[in-house]
């Protein structure tokens, strides 16, 4: 039986593919397409497939593996296995125009007890292929987008019944109305005015404090805020990759995550230099811990970001990055990531941003990108380069 109507697989397809012409404007004809699609995810990936063939793409299709294949790969492959590319790999990689994930997955939990070694292994060999197409994004000639389709597992982890978390996915991607892609839109056009303040004010330090934190990150030169570009559905956040030399301070993640089969719990973070020295939490300390030593990068900030709750219509915890970061609620939401930052928030000529340019100023290079997510009520506020204080964001919405 279907989770969603036929109307509405329509209206998501079309929502999706929004986002991928809005994050890469240039898009056109008989551009490569790429769509991933956990097996759960068929329904909308097969009318996805059919929306991008009708618009004249060129589509390679491809399900994710199993939990039962993923699990097996992970358990009994060697070293030189969990390095290995097939060949081709990195030429299809560096001939996409488009990338189209979606992630309906049948386990949260099924890597439990994997050594964290060898899922760290596989991600730094396929960081090649990021690193590809971040280079492409860098010269306009790539773009992305992903989204999450209900499944049991994701249901039960959030404590939901399968329709109620189906209804949150169509509440918080505007499936309810006529045209999602317009409604899309129109959100993209009401952050603009904030991302124009914030990019106004020339920041120097942004200072976040809750009753669980207090955390400060360096802006960093030439940098800008983004957000709601297309990239993910949804996604209400503004963020930015701040200079990972000047985080210092608390972190404090209140919402709790599933990653690698591993659930954790009230992560805190405390940073000195820019590292994080000190690394606690209530449940899945140890997991935390080995992600954190992946890479040089993975103990660094990549993202720092705020959302505001007059945008997002995601009120509950939904064991989904890609909705947690993005909870509205009665006070927004504050979330960090670990690792690798977004080149794309350079505010300059992104295509001249060399790998010796990003170092220079304090981008973060890592194998990992995992993000934290505080949903206290928190006042975020501004040191300007002028020496002026200002607040920036409190009780869950932006101040201009």
């Amino acid at each position: 039986m279907s989770i969603y109507t036929r109307v509405q697989l329509e209206k998501y397809a079309d929502a999706l593919i929004w986002g991928l012409t809005t994050a890469r404007p240039g898009s056109a004809r008989y551009d490569t397409v790429l769509v991933r699609c956990d097996l759960e995810g068929r329904e909308l990936g097969e009318v996805v497939h059919r929306k991008l063939v009708q618009a004249g793409r060129n589509v390679v299709f491809r399900f994710m593996p199993s939990p039962r294949l993923e699990r097996d790969f992970y358990e009994f492959s060697d070293e030189k296995q969990r390095a290995f590319l097939p060949a081709g790999e990195k030429e299809l990689f560096g001939a996409l125009n488009g990338n189209i994930y979606i992630t309906a997955p049948a386990s949260l939990t099924h890597l439990k007890g994997i050594d964290t070694r060898r899922q760290a292994q596989v991600a730094i060999t396929r960081k090649t292929l990021r690193d590809i197409m971040t280079k492409n994004e860098e010269r306009g000639k790539f773009g992305w987008t992903l989204c999450t389709y209900p499944t049991a597992e994701l249901a039960r982890q959030a404590r939901m019944s399968v329709k109620e978390y189906a209804r949150q996915i169509a509440k918080a991607c505007f499936l309810d109305e006529k045209k999602p892609a317009k409604k899309w839109a129109e959100v993209y056009k009401n952050s603009t005015a904030i991302k124009k303040w914030l990019n106004g004010l020339n920041i120097d330090v942004i200072r976040t404090e809750s009753r669980s934190m207090d955390l400060e990150v360096k802006m960093g030169e030439r940098r800008k805020f983004l957000g709601i570009s297309g990239h993910n559905l949804p996604s209400f956040e503004i963020f930015t990759s701040p200079d990972r030399r000047g985080t210092r301070g608390v972190y404090f993640a209140n919402l709790p995550a599933f990653r690698g089969g591993n659930y954790v719990e009230n992560v805190r973070l405390e940073f000195k230099d820019g590292r994080a020295v000190k690394v606690s939490a209530q449940k899945g300390e140890e997991y935390v811990k080995k992600i954190m030593a992946t890479d040089k990068g993975a103990a660094q900030l990549g993202e720092y970001s705020l959302t505001d709750r007059r945008f997002s219509r995601i009120d509950k915890f939904m064991a989904d990055t890609l909705f947690d970061e993005n909870h509205g609620g009665k006070y927004g939401n504050c979330h960090v990531a670990i690792g690798s930052s977004y080149s794309d928030t350079y505010a300059g000529d992104i295509s001249k941003l060399t790998k010796e340019k990003k170092e220079k100023l304090g981008y973060n290079s890592s194998a990992v990108h995992w993000d934290l997510i505080n949903t206290e009520d928190k006042k975020v506020t501004a040191t300007l380069k002028s020496g002026k204080k200002l607040t920036l964001y409190e009780k869950g919405q932006f101040k201009c």
